[in-house]
């Protein structure tokens, strides 16, 4: 029997419906269950709507995890995360107790129609990058821009430091 491959895969976290905290800390420990190894968690930051604007600001985080579910079936999986704290999907980018994604999943790049890692957008949005940039700062992106130069470039685009929930 071989063994299973495992993963390094990091989400995004966010909230901006009913007790926003509550939401993270629960998919945090859904997230922590489903982890293979090891986690890490960025600081949680307070971030105005993308998008749609007519909405709460949002509290923002990233974990990594570890697992051997393959993207799709992780996708899944953070969708059965997502309704459980009571996840309604009735306006792209609108309000939502919880809204988990897929940033990163080992080196790979992935194309879905449901489905792309890197995630497409994760680039501009301060939101990711800095949360992200805690966890793997010298980690390179676009143009080869390391995780930490591309936060420096986002710290004035909403993005207010909160602290850590555990």
């Amino acid at each position: 029997m071989g063994s299973k491959m495992v993963h390094e895969v990091f989400i995004a976290l966010g909230s901006n419906q009913g007790r926003r905290i509550h939401h993270l800390q629960r998919a945090v420990e859904a997230l922590t269950c489903l982890s293979e190894g090891p986690v890490r968690c960025s600081s949680v930051y307070e971030t105005t709507p993308v998008g749609y604007l007519e909405q709460p600001d949002f509290l923002n985080m990233v974990m990594s995890i570890q697992t051997s579910l393959e993207p799709l079936q992780l996708l899944q999986t953070l969708h059965e995360i997502e309704q459980n704290e009571g996840r309604v999907r009735a306006i792209q980018n609108g309000p939502r107790t919880l809204d988990l994604d897929i940033l990163l999943y080992d080196n790979l790049s992935v194309c879905y129609q449901m489905l792309q890692i890197p995630h497409p957008r994760m680039w501009e949005r301060g939101f990711v990058i800095i949360p992200l940039a805690e966890l793997v700062p010298q980690r390179r992106g676009l143009g080869g821009v390391t995780l930490a130069e591309m936060a420096e470039n986002l710290s004035e685009s909403g993005v207010e430091y909160v602290g850590h929930i555990w």
